[in-house]
C-alpha cells in the first residue's frame, strides 16, 4: 500500500467513526431527554394537585378539573361538575390549611387521550378553629382526559385504606 493509500484508508475510517460517534451521541441524548422528561398525563395532573392544594389555592385547584368531571371523597357526598367541586374544596379550606399533601406508590398509564393514575395520598390539615393538625391518609384513583391541549381530572376518587383485618 501506498502512503497516498494508507492516508485516504485512514481518512474514511476516521470519517466512519467520527459519524458513529455522533449518531451515538445523538441516540443518546434523545434518551436523556425521554428520562428527564415533564411528566404529563394523570401524573402531571397530580403534580399540579398537590402543588395548588398545598398553596391553599382554590382558583388554581379548579384549573385542574374538567367542566364535566365528579370527584368522590371519604365521607362526603359525590361532587358532580365544577361547581359542586369548588364548593368540597371551599368547604374544606375554609376550615383548614392544607399543611403538606404527597402521593406514594402511584402509577400512571396513558393511552391516547385519556390517563389513569393511582397510589397512597396523605394530606395534614391544620384546623383553624384550632386545635392538632390532622392527617388524612388513604387510597386514590384518577383519570385524566386531554382537552385543549392540557391534562384535566374527569375521575377523581379518593377513600380511606381499609381497616386492617382482626385477628382470629
Amino acid at each position: 500500500m501506498s502512503t497516498k493509500q494508507i492516508v485516504q484508508y485512514r481518512t474514511t475510517i476516521m470519517r466512519r467513526f467520527s459519524h458513529a460517534l455522533l449518531l451515538a451521541l445523538l441516540f443518546s441524548s434523545m434518551s436523556l431527554a425521554t428520562v428527564n422528561a415533564a411528566p404529563t398525563g394523570a401524573q402531571a395532573v397530580d403534580e399540579a394537585w398537590r402543588k395548588a392544594i398545598t398553596a391553599n389555592d382554590l382558583n388554581a385547584i379548579m384549573t385542574l378539573y374538567s367542566k364535566d368531571a365528579v370527584m368522590w371523597l371519604p365521607d362526603a357526598p359525590e361532587a358532580k361538575g365544577r361547581e359542586a367541586i369548588r364548593k368540597s374544596y371551599a368547604d374544606l379550606l375554609a376550615a383548614n390549611t392544607v399543611t403538606a399533601a404527597s402521593l406514594a406508590n402511584t402509577h400512571y398509564q396513558i393511552s391516547g387521550d385519556l390517563s389513569v393514575g393511582w397510589g397512597d395520598f396523605t394530606l395534614v390539615l391544620a384546623p383553624k378553629a384550632g386545635g392538632n393538625p390532622v392527617s388524612l391518609s388513604g387510597r386514590f384513583s384518577v383519570i385524566a382526559r386531554k382537552e385543549d391541549s392540557r391534562w384535566v381530572y374527569v375521575v377523581d376518587h379518593a377513600s380511606a385504606h381499609p381497616a386492617a383485618p382482626t385477628p382470629h
